[in-house]
Formats: structure tokens, C-alpha cells, sequence
């Protein structure tokens, strides 16, 4: 039998240089945001690292700012239409081509993936075009529907790999029981894969909650969303509030992803 190559039959030389680019390479992603955190909790007019003195002054005028609290409230909104709306579409999306074969089947998948393979700015423009002749163009509407095509292909590849280690005989037995298919799947594949849900619509929510170019050409005014805001206060001026911000949409992130990481645990026993 031919086993493959681990990093336990790796010489001890290799290993130690394959810990060490492992941790310049983590060391490069997470230093600009152990930059943001500290200079979030300065005290000081323009954003300084490190911080001579400590306040929260930042993140009080976050939360005391009705223009930064309305963005934020449309981001909100829009994440969980996001959810509302991708999670079942990309669900049953997966389950249908779970249950089908065939090289048709390639091309769906294929065609589902695809807003997360192109770049996002040849989406934006399509979707501004799209949007202009319709009379789309800054609406929540508008806005929810573009997040929307954004986070399927995410919902899809997560609830496949969660109907890949389902075992679909038990709802077939269903089926064969007396239920029918959308009762059979609601009673048993559902609870069966609903870790795999949970972490498809966090996900989604997370992908709404960080796109930017695409709100850059489809909202303004009342309907920015947080990420849109925050890259118009940047342009404009500068202060740590976009800091504090930034922190907490970092402090979302984690959140979401130990939530996941003890999913995927769960799941694993």
C-alpha cells in the first residue's frame, strides 16, 4: 500500500522550516489587525500605534453616531436578508445536484460557483447596468439581491460536503415508509446536515457583511452599508473610529469562525 506523504515522515529539518514559513505567513495576515486593535483604544485625535493613552472614546462615537449606527443597521438588514434568501436557494441548489448525475450536473455546479471565481468589480458593473435599466440602484432591494448571488456558491459547496458524508439510505427508508420528499428531507437529511446549514448561513451572513464593491456602485446616502461608509470616511478623513470599527467587525469574524471550528468538531464525532 502507498501512503502519502505527512509531515510526520518529513526530515527534521523540513519540518522545522515548514513551521517556520508557517508562522511568518500567519504572522503577515494577523499583523495589520494587531495594529487596528490598539490604536482603536486611543485616546489621541488621528490614529497612533501604539496608543499613548487608552480610552474608548471611539467606539462610544460609533455607537453614538446616527450615521454610522444607520449603516450599520443596514448592514444588519441586509446580512439576514442575505441569509433568509441564499440559505435555502443554495441548500436545495445542493441537495438537487447531490441527487442528479451527469456532465449537466458539472455545468450547474460549475455556473453556481461562479460569482465567487470572477472578480467581484466585473459584477459590480453588471450588476449596476442591470440594476439602472430596472431602477434597482440604491434599494435595500437591490442591495439584498447582489449580496444574495454573492453568498450561494458558499452555501453550495458547504451544504455539499455536509450531504456527502450524510447517509441519504435513511431517507430513502422514509420514502419507502410512506413520507414524500420534502417531508422525507424536512424529518430526516435536515437534521442530518444542519450543522452544515448553520455554518453555510454564517457565512453568508459573514460574506454580506464584509462585501464592499459591489454596495460602492449600488448604494448611497441612507442605504450605505457599514463596509461602504467606512470606505467613503477613509477617503474623506481620517480617525480611529474607522479603527473601532474594524475591530469590531474583526470581533464578529472570530465569532463566527469558533463558532464553526466547534461545528465542524460536532460534526467530526
Amino acid at each position: 500500500m502507498i501512503h502519502g506523504t505527512s509531515e510526520i515522515d518529513l526530515p527534521l529539518w523540513r519540518r522545522i522550516w515548514l513551521h517556520i514559513v508557517a508562522w511568518v505567513v500567519l504572522a503577515f495576515l494577523i499583523a495589520p489587525i494587531l495594529i487596528v486593535i490598539p490604536m482603536s483604544f486611543s485616546a489621541s485625535e488621528y490614529l497612533d500605534f501604539p496608543p499613548r493613552q487608552l480610552s474608548l472614546r471611539w467606539y462610544l462615537n460609533f455607537f453614538q453616531s446616527v450615521e454610522w449606527m444607520d449603516a450599520a443597521w443596514v448592514s444588519l438588514r441586509v446580512g439576514l436578508a442575505t441569509v433568509l434568501l441564499a440559505t435555502p436557494i443554495g441548500m436545495a441548489a445542493a441537495y438537487g445536484l447531490a441527487s442528479l448525475k451527469g456532465f449537466a450536473v458539472q455545468i450547474v455546479r460549475a455556473l453556481l460557483i461562479v460569482p465567487m471565481v470572477i472578480p467581484v468589480i466585473i459584477i459590480a458593473i453588471g450588476v449596476f447596468y442591470l440594476y439602472a435599466a430596472i431602477g434597482l440602484i440604491n434599494t435595500l432591494t437591490g442591495l439584498i439581491l447582489a449580496h444574495t448571488v454573492l453568498a450561494i456558491p458558499f452555501v453550495v459547496i458547504i451544504v455539499t460536503a455536509g450531504l456527502s458524508t450524510c447517509d441519504m439510505t435513511l431517507e430513502k427508508a422514509a420514502i419507502s415508509l410512506g413520507a414524500n420528499r420534502f417531508v422525507a428531507f424536512m424529518t430526516v437529511t435536515l437534521p442530518l446536515i444542519s450543522r452544515s446549514v448553520l455554518a453555510a448561513a454564517l457565512v453568508a451572513f459573514i460574506t454580506s457583511l464584509d462585501e464592499i464593491v459591489v454596495a460602492l456602485f449600488v448604494s448611497s446616502g441612507e442605504k450605505s452599508t457599514l463596509s461602504r461608509r467606512m470606505f467613503s470616511f477613509l477617503r474623506d478623513q481620517i480617525d480611529p473610529t474607522i479603527a473601532a470599527i474594524s475591530t469590531l467587525l474583526v470581533a464578529v469574524s472570530v465569532l463566527v469562525v469558533v463558532v464553526l471550528a466547534r461545528q465542524s468538531r460536532a460534526t467530526a464525532r
